[in-house]
């Protein structure tokens, strides 16, 4: 199902954002100073392509810097890819298939705008993963 959940993602509303989040990341690298966030933008990029199966949680070693640094973050590109999740999950929402998807776009919203301080792990393991 998270498969299926997936390509349906892909396809509606996954790739735009991808697009926006490797813009920024790219955007980013330009500024030598810039790369630490840079580097948060690529790795959200492949969540924002394939979330379903996946989940965020709290990094336990962050603390201050992360904190500013997300702060940082919101002014140079936070905003407009948490404002572009809101208006795809909304859009999303017209449908009754798209519903699933609009949740999964609204619960970016806060990596979106603090991607800092988090990482993203599976939520199940595989038959072949061995750890």
């Amino acid at each position: 199902m998270r498969t299926i959940l997936n390509i349906i993602w892909v396809v509606f509303a996954g790739w735009v954002l991808f697009l926006g989040y490797v813009l920024a990341g790219v955007l980013l690298c330009i500024p030598i100073i810039t790369i630490p966030w840079a580097i948060a933008s690529f790795r959200t990029a492949g969540y924002a392509l394939w979330p379903f199966g996946r989940q965020i949680v709290e990094k336990p070693t962050s603390g201050v810097g992360a904190f500013l640094g997300n702060v940082v973050w919101v002014v140079l590109a936070g905003w407009w890819l948490a404002l572009g999740h809101i208006v795809s999950g909304i859009a999303l929402c017209l449908t009754i298939i798209g519903i699933p998807m609009a949740i999964a776009d609204f619960k970016m919203v806060p990596i979106s705008l603090m991607p800092l301080g988090k990482d993203i792990v599976r939520t199940r393991r595989g038959p072949f993963d061995t750890k």
